[in-house]
């Protein structure tokens, strides 16, 4: 039903925190300071509960990776994908890890901080140091995780792949008369089938689709509706992202002329994935057709975002972002239109940045489907 993807290696993980140390050191870090959240999983492959033990990833230039953890929780520590790249050490129940943590940093260093870190740890080690600084991890090193590399890519791929099959799927099932949270059980039962570990889904009908932020509610669906269907999670580690709209019967003509709009301006911002491209030229690129067509003041915020260990991360496709996209870069691309109080309309797609230009990772029909 869903494939195995290729496992990363110590020396992939080795790379990464490798590169990491680097990027710090080039900004003006002492190094990074890493606790349990999507960048420690990604930096070395250990995925521990978030708690109020401390667990600490220290990254500086020159040293070898170093991690802290909980001494109950040292054998998980050990037995992570990049355990072999870092050196552990551990501190016991009654002891201060804080104290234990200032052997592995500078007195006086500035750090960059994971944006999962709590307070509770950070003012800890504020008062273990109080001549360190801390900046967010997402501030000054905000393209950390940005660029993939192909195994990564094809993690995303595979989430993607998985995405579509749930959607091809719902297109056969009922929707009149039942409510938006059923229909929204349906995609997690059919996510998780394809291999989704985690789940995400909005069904958002009628006049609920006009909403951006519309959350699953309780509403019948019934003939007449647009429906904008929302769904992803992650698939081994790494996230998928799917954005559909369809229709209960047959729609309006004003219902097709805005799906074929936003259609038409998801394609055009697909097309302006490049190398060298601005972020905000991509969102540009869906925007005018919008905005020229005289919708603009019911447009999406913004295009997409980018995506990987987690669903939203740097780069954001928006206007000022200026970031400059590279091969390997990945986010959503999408498009639409909210008309309050009457209906939405909404088409993304998961990307990757090539050589060449951009290349889908999702292939499902973005057609204005009919449903029952």
């Amino acid at each position: 039903m869903h494939d195995t993807p290729a496992l990363f290696t110590v020396e992939d993980y080795a790379a990464r925190m490798s590169r990491a140390a680097r990027d710090a050191a080039e900004t003006g870090l002492a190094g990074l300071l890493i606790t349990p959240g999507p960048d420690l999983t990604w930096l070395c492959g250990y995925r521990p509960a978030t708690t109020e033990r401390l667990t600490l990833l220290v990254l500086t230039p020159g040293s070898e990776p170093r991690l802290l953890v909980p001494s109950l929780e040292r054998p998980d520590a050990e037995s992570a994908p990049g355990a072999d790249a870092v050196r552990i050490s551990d501190w016991r129940d009654g002891q201060d890890p804080y104290a234990a943590a200032t052997g592995l940093l500078l007195p006086n260093g500035r750090y960059a901080v994971s944006d999962t870190t709590w307070a509770l740890h950070l003012l800890g080690l504020q008062e273990a140091l109080p001549l360190t600084t801390y900046r967010p991890l997402t501030v000054v090193l905000p393209l950390l995780r940005a660029v993939k590399d192909d195994h990564e890519v094809a993690r995303l791929a595979s989430a993607a792949a998985a995405a579509d099959a749930v959607y091809e799927e719902i297109l056969a099932v009922r929707f009149t008369g039942r409510r938006e949270s059923e229909v929204a059980a349906d995609l997690a039962r059919l996510l998780r089938e394809q291999g989704h570990s985690q789940v995400v889904t909005v069904v958002a009908s009628g006049r609920n689709s006009a909403d951006p932020h519309h959350r699953t509610g309780e509403r019948t669906l019934k003939k007449g509706d647009v429906v904008i269907l929302d769904l992803g999670g992650l698939k081994d580690g790494y996230a998928s992202h799917l954005t559909r709209t369809v229709h209960v019967g047959e729609p309006t003509e004003e219902e097709r002329t805005a799906h074929d709009l936003v259609r038409t301006a998801q394609q055009a911002a697909f097309e302006a994935v490049a190398p060298g491209a601005t972020c905000q030229e991509v969102d540009r690129g869906a925007r005018r057709w919008i905005e020229d067509a005289g919708y603009g003041k019911y447009a999406a915020e913004r295009t997409g975002h980018g995506i990987g260990v987690t669903a939203h991360e740097p780069p954001h496709l928006t206007g000022g972002e200026e970031t400059f996209l590279v091969p390997g870069m990945c986010f959503s691309i999408g498009s639409g239109v909210h008309l309050p109080g009457r209906f939405g309309v909404r088409v993304e797609d998961v990307v990757t940045c090539t050589a060449d230009g951009g290349r889908r990772l999702n292939a499902a029909d973005r057609g204005l489907a009919i449903v029952a």
